[in-house]
């Protein structure tokens, strides 16, 4: 098996509800996604996939959902109070841990046709979390 990794980095804020420790605060990361990409064979280029084709799927995503961005639970009672100031969040569907966001960029890389292996997520330079494909 042939793997590629891309690695896109980006800022954000959220908060976990149901937690007792000191995330359940609203507060920010200087997030790192590594994306591996994998296939058994390369191509005609010798390549599993150019990082400019990967960079060109999930970049303009990651910039314009999650960079910068408030990611909250839907149900959590402070996105109406952001919506009210203008904040600019994402609701989601789930609470906003770095396993749940690993899983959504995988989904969403996967829809766009990319053989993804499995996604990392940085939160820290110490701490990450990962989804990935079953075998």
């Amino acid at each position: 098996m042939f793997t590629v990794t891309k690695t896109i980095d980006f800022c954000y804020g959220h908060r976990l509800l149901n937690y007792e420790g000191k995330c359940r605060h609203l507060h920010g990361h200087n997030g790192r996604l590594e994306v591996d990409i994998a296939l058994p064979s390369l191509d005609n280029r010798g390549m599993v996939q150019d990082f400019s084709e990967i960079k060109q799927a999930l970049k303009g995503w990651v910039d314009a959902t999650l960079d910068h961005r408030m990611l909250l639970w839907k149900e959590d009672p402070m996105v109406p109070v952001l919506r009210e100031r203008g904040e600019v969040l994402v609701t989601l569907d789930f609470n906003p841990t770095a396993e749940n966001l690993a899983k959504m960029v995988f989904e969403y890389a996967s829809g766009r046709g990319l053989p993804v292996r499995e996604v990392r997520l940085w939160e820290t330079p110490s701490s990450c979390a990962s989804y990935r494909a079953e075998p």
